[in-house]
């Protein structure tokens, strides 16, 4: 083994304040060059090798079943490959990150909204504000297509798109003082693409709340035991909050262990509770009344001091989030359960699925969203945590490697789903009108799709919501009780065998519900935060965040916004997650589309043309998809696909008197699917307009920018460094070296914040 080198302090050109300091980043000292030795070639060349062997294995070599472990290999081959090396390439080419330069959180410190984070603290912050439910939905959604067009859009989807995006807007986002993706529009595209940026995103921000919302209500609807335990985490949420204020401020490790000791007792509480008279009697709630308690949570929670309830809720989360995504992929390594959905399935070309209607191109692509691809991700990117980060390098490792991280919980989840019988996938995700939300209605509707060796039986849908203690799984909807099953399928094969059926899955509902309420709150306060903004244009009181009336006023409209989406999709008659998830998908994707048009401004004015193709690439697939998928939902004549179609077939049958209609069988249901067709087919376009008007005027500035050499840069002045962090989960030879010497360093010489 080598010796790290010798590092001494380099000098700063007269600038003696720095002078006295230790290096502020390893490019600042004498690196010796990373050879290719025999033993890291046999490493890379071990991981390559089992990365295509899996992939052979699901995409080539399929008999009548496929063993579950190539999912775990085949992703985790490929996301080490691409973050060792195409995750470099774009920060040696792309971004070129400074260590010497400061970042926001160190030149704008106020120990408010900019505060320098150590890394590892900050990519579980990250982490847990993008992972909401579209990487636990979609891809449970998408099974219904088959398994293999769903596993690679998750995998080569985030490596080329996803995670790209998340990189570039993190970092182009710290070179200019944290801005937000609406502001960096504006000032890259001029006033017409940044406000239809800014329009789009606000717009775009209720449709996601309601949709994260709406599988909450899917979830805990009629089940004793899941709100009860998942009511408990907000007090337990609360109690961590002020234990880290007030009772013992900065012992993390203590609340940690008492919050997931908390929450293990919930659990377990939720099962007694749920079996006794009372227990049913409080616990037992609609889906109509647990709209109005999240949409009630959601004000509060967004209003509330953020160190009460996002923070330790955020942290708890995590913790939660990871550990059960590890815990599931060493179960399925272990257990090793053979998979019989097919790779391509009936319902992958044809337009009227039970599940989610529209062809494999383009809906595939929009109902996986976060998995591979999200635009909300650009937002949380370009709003806390570019504020919070303390090095440039460190935006490689939270803004790629936090992607790489979700879309693994998008492939656990679409294994979660295909370890299950066909028969009983269908019976959960078919809407109610479809299946009468009977059992006997839902082995009528499941063998009349005609699904090759799929027989189901009602003892197989009682045992089986016998088996998870619910007292029926049937129309399901949303993604998250189907998960649930199937971790509960995995993990009871592991630990506990058939009698902890019923833990595992409450266990995963909770953290689902955790999951998700971490998106649900925290994206309530990020749109808050814009709307502010937005409106200080005209009444600049409402930039100012600490102004209470601002803050209710702002957030009682956002919640306004998606909780009228909500109580839309909670009453649906077509069943609110089957319609509503596409329009939450294209306009996710739309953002996305709008996050790396930015992007492809920001290289060309960088005059860095020979690059442009790793965003415009991404950039060119996903504005096809969506756009083409929107216009498929605005245009289509197959009512099941088009929301203008199934608009108007109801708004004719109403005309005409008649009473029923399809899957409606009452006046007021097609009237409220003439309603709400009206609403999601109004905002598709309004979506797909924005999104078309940013990327032209992206293309417009790209072509200037092309034809004049690049353009004048809108990054923040140059702050110098005066803090040193390392840049990846561990520290290198260097980076420890450097950490010493800073060690050593009398604390009357150390830098403070905000210098």
């Amino acid at each position: 083994m080598s010796k790290a080198p010798t590092i001494r302090s380099p000098k700063s050109g007269g600038d003696r304040s720095l002078d006295s300091l230790p290096p502020r980043s390893v490019d600042q000292v004498p690196s010796a060059k990373k050879s290719w030795t025999p033993p890291r070639i046999i490493l890379w060349a071990a991981i390559a090798l089992l990365g295509g062997v899996s992939w052979t294995m699901l995409a080539i070599v399929r008999g009548e079943t496929v063993n579950a472990i190539w999912f775990v290999f085949a992703a985790l081959c490929s996301y080490l490959i691409a973050y060792r090396f195409y995750s470099k390439v774009i920060q040696k080419f792309i971004t070129k990150p400074d260590d010497t330069r400061a970042t926001p959180a160190e030149y704008k410190a106020d120990g408010k909204d900019f505060v320098q984070t150590d890394r590892r603290v900050l990519f579980g912050h990250h982490f847990a504000a993008i992972a909401g439910a579209g990487p636990l939905v979609g891809p449970v959604l998408a099974v219904q297509m088959g398994f293999l067009p769903g596993t690679v859009w998750i995998i080569v989807g985030v490596i080329f798109a996803g995670a790209v995006q998340d990189y570039l807007v993190l970092f182009f986002s710290t070179r200019r003082g944290g801005r937000s993706l609406g502001q960096m529009a504006r000032d890259e595209l001029g006033k017409v693409g940044g406000t239809a940026a800014i329009v789009a995103s606000l717009l775009i921000m209720i449709i996601i709340i309601a949709i994260l919302a709406l599988v909450v209500v899917n979830a805990l609807a009629e089940s004793p035991w899941g709100v009860f335990s998942v009511g408990m985490t907000i007090p337990i949420a609360l109690f961590m909050g002020v234990y880290l204020r007030f009772l013992r401020p900065g012992r993390i490790t203590e609340v940690s262990i008492i919050g997931f000791v908390l929450l293990m007792l919930a659990i377990v509480g939720g099962g007694w509770v749920g079996e006794t008279d009372w227990g049913v009697a409080i616990f037992t709630l609609d889906r109509t009344t647990l709209a109005w308690a999240l949409i009630i949570y959601g004000f509060i929670a967004a209003v509330l001091p953020v160190w009460l309830l996002l923070a330790p809720r955020d942290y708890l989360s995590t913790f939660m989030k990871i550990g059960v995504i590890g815990l599931l992929a060493a179960a399925i390594v272990i257990v090793r359960p053979e998979i019989s959905v097919p790779a391509f399935s009936k319902f992958a070309s044809g337009e009227t699925g039970p599940v989610v209607p529209g062809t494999l191109f383009p809906f595939l692509f929009v109902t996986i969203a976060c998995g591979a691809l999200s635009g909300f991700h650009a937002l949380i990117a370009s709003g806390t945590t570019p504020k919070l980060l303390q090095k440039e390098r460190q935006s490689r490792f939270i803004g790629y490697g936090g992607m790489l991280m979700e879309s693994m919980v998008a492939v656990m989840a679409l294994v979660a789903a295909v370890t299950l019988d066909q028969g009983i996938y269908y019976a959960m995700n078919s809407s109610a009108a479809a299946t009468g939300g009977t059992v006997e209605g839902a082995v009528a509707w499941v063998n009349s799709l005609g699904l090759t060796g799929v027989n189901l039986t009602p003892d197989q849908l009682t045992q089986t919501a016998n088996d998870v203690g619910e007292a029926s799984i049937v129309s399901r909807t949303g993604g998250a009780p189907t998960l649930a099953l199937g971790l509960a399928n995995v993990m009871h094969q592991l630990i506990g065998g058939t009698g902890m059926m019923s833990f595992w899955y409450h266990f995963a509902i909770m953290f689902e519900a955790l999951f998700i309420l971490t998106a649900v709150d925290a994206g309530t306060r990020v749109s808050r935060f814009q709307l502010q903004d937005t409106i200080g244009n005209i009444v600049p009181a409402f930039r100012n965040t600490s102004w209470r009336p601002g803050v209710f006023i702002s957030t009682a409209i956002m919640v306004a916004g998606w909780g009228a989406i909500l109580l839309m999709g909670v009453t649906d008659p077509l069943g609110g997650i089957n319609t509503l998830f596409p329009l939450f998908g294209i306009a996710n994707q739309l953002l996305a589309a709008i996050a790396l048009a930015v992007c492809l401004a920001i290289i060309a004015k960088n005059n860095n043309f020979r690059w442009l193709w790793v965003v415009a690439v991404p950039l060119a697939f996903v504005a096809v998809i969506t756009i083409s998928a929107s216009f498929l939902k605005i245009f289509s004549p197959v009512t099941a696909v088009g929301y203008w179609a199934n608009h108007v077939a109801f708004r004719d049958a109403l005309a005409a008197g008649e009473t029923t209609l399809g899957t409606a069988q009452t006046v007021e249901a097609m009237e409220a699917v003439v309603r709400n067709t009206f609403i999601q087919g109004t905002l598709s376009i309004i979506f797909v307009t924005l999104a078309i008007i940013v990327i032209a005027t992206a293309i417009v500035a790209t072509v200037r920018s092309y034809r004049s050499g690049g353009g004048v840069s809108s990054e923040d002045p140059r702050v110098e460094s005066r803090v040193f962090a390392p840049s990846g989960l561990t520290a290198t030879a260097e980076e420890k070296e450097i950490q010493k010497q800073w060690d050593a360093l009398p604390a009357a010489q150390r830098p403070t914040a905000g210098h």
